[in-house]
Order: C-alpha cells, then structure tokens, then sequence
C-alpha cells in the first residue's frame, strides 16, 4: 500500500495520556520517522501504566520514561492532524480547534484498562489495543518507511 503525504505535525489524545495515545504516538515515531513532529496528551494527565510498558517492550519501544500531560500543558497546538482515541479526547480536540485549520479525527480505541481479569487477560486488552492502533497508523499512513513489526 502506498502511503499518503504524511502530516508534518499528528497529536494523539485520549482521555488520560497514559495508554492508548502514548502508544500511537511512539508507533507512530517507530514507524515514520522522526522527522514528523508527534505528540501526545490527555483531557486529564494520568499516572503512566505498566501493562501500556510492557506490551510496547514487546515489540521494542520503550515508554518507561513517558511522563502523561494534559491538552493544557501542551508546548505547542499547531498541529496538522489531531487523532482522538476516546470521545472524551474528540470533544476536547473540537474545542480546541474552533476556528482552527486543524483536522480532527476519531479513531475508536477501547480502553484496555476496561477490563478485568488475570495479569495475561488483561495485558491481552493491552496487546488488542496496541495492535488496533497499528493497524489503523497503517491503513490511514500506509507503509512507507514502515519497518517490519
């Protein structure tokens, strides 16, 4: 698959900052460079998760040294693309963007922290989500560059 033009700056919201954008964001990074500009942020900062860790070492990204924030702490909101992962995130994206040249999107990501069960259940919530995301950076970006995970 061919991949578009790519946007030269994506944010990745959710509600919290501490699974689901935080993991687009470093696939994001993994996949296309370093010469995008990616960030990531929350409605509310949260506490960084050990599973969202743990099921990114896995495939060789390392989120040990993520540090959550929030819309408001952002250093910068000139973005060309925002990515919303929950419906908290979208609504606080079109807030943010009124009256700005800013396409919003709503990428529907469960939240793995949802559910119960053992350590292994709980981290294959995890891995669902890692790996819904990838796909959906694949299919919007294509593959381009795109190293092999």
């Amino acid at each position: 698959m061919a991949a578009k033009d790519l946007p030269s700056a994506v944010l990745f919201a959710c509600t919290l900052n501490a699974i689901r954008s935080p993991m687009a964001a470093s696939l994001m990074k993994h996949l296309y460079g370093r010469h995008i500009y990616v960030e990531s942020c929350g409605v509310r900062a949260g506490t960084p998760d050990p599973l969202a860790v743990a099921v990114m070492d896995e495939m060789g990204i390392d989120l040990s040294q993520f540090h959550p924030k929030s819309f408001e702490t952002l250093a910068d909101t000139s973005f060309d693309l925002i990515i919303a992962l929950s419906p908290q995130a979208r609504h606080k994206a079109l807030e943010l963007t009124r009256g700005m040249a800013v396409e919003v999107e709503y990428w529907k990501v469960p939240d793995p922290s949802a559910y119960d069960g053992s350590r292994e259940q709980r981290l294959a919530a995890y891995r669902d989500a890692r790996d819904l995301i990838l796909k959906f950076l694949k299919e919007h970006f294509g593959t381009r560059s795109a190293p092999e995970i």
